[in-house]
């Protein structure tokens, strides 16, 4: 389907929108007409977050999360648990345990998964960063809270390699998560629950 724009100035918002994930032309096209609808300074405010947040958005230097300032707001927080680290793939799987709000220790953001055939090692990730931060912080305890899936497991399963001589416990979330689901896309009370519920890694596998 060949679409026909009596704007080139529309055509090239609808093109840049596009290339947003999970949206269409025709959702694209939407989005451009709705933004037309509005006051000038609400396209203006729009435009200026988008380029503020590019521009000057950060990761934390301890765990790797999105920031505003070098330290995040979750490490810099005093009453969470600095003892307990909470180990992620990516920013939304934080966001999603977040919402749970049954989670007060810290977290650790992996930046993906190990995944041979996608050419992703454990040299892509944060994990010796991790583990330079297990051996230089107070940590007692770390819950690997991967999606389940074969690379999530592959993944859990090299940490725990590299950790097991440590003196530290290592936990797993419950299988309140099925097999084969990414956490971000668990339901809050599902989540909090496989939080609270986690095992012991040795025999959560």
């Amino acid at each position: 389907m060949v679409n026909h724009y009596s704007s080139k100035l529309v055509e090239d918002v609808v093109n840049e929108l596009s290339k947003l994930p999970g949206i269409g032309k025709r959702t694209a096209m939407r989005l451009a007409l709705h933004l037309l609808k509005q006051e000038v300074s609400f396209s203006e405010r729009l435009g200026s977050s988008i380029i503020n947040m590019r521009n000057n958005i950060q990761f934390c230097k301890r765990c790797h999360n999105i920031s505003d300032k070098e330290i995040c707001e979750i490490c810099n927080n005093p009453r969470r648990d600095e003892k307990l680290i909470c180990i992620v793939e990516d920013i939304r799987d934080v966001m999603a345990i977040e919402n749970t709000a049954q989670f007060k220790g810290l977290y650790h953001v992996l930046g993906g998964l190990i995944s041979p055939m996608d050419g992703v090692s454990p040299l892509d990730l944060t994990i010796d960063k991790l583990i330079a931060r297990i051996n230089s912080e107070n940590v007692e305890e770390i819950i690997l809270a991967l999606s389940a899936t074969v690379e999530g497991d592959t993944t859990s399963f090299y940490i725990y390699k590299q950790l097991k001589d440590i003196n530290l416990k290592i936990s797993t979330i419950a299988r309140g998560v099925a097999i084969g689901d990414e956490i971000e896309f668990a339901d809050e009370i599902t989540l909090g629950r496989s939080i609270i519920g986690r095992l012991p890694y040795e025999t959560g596998i």
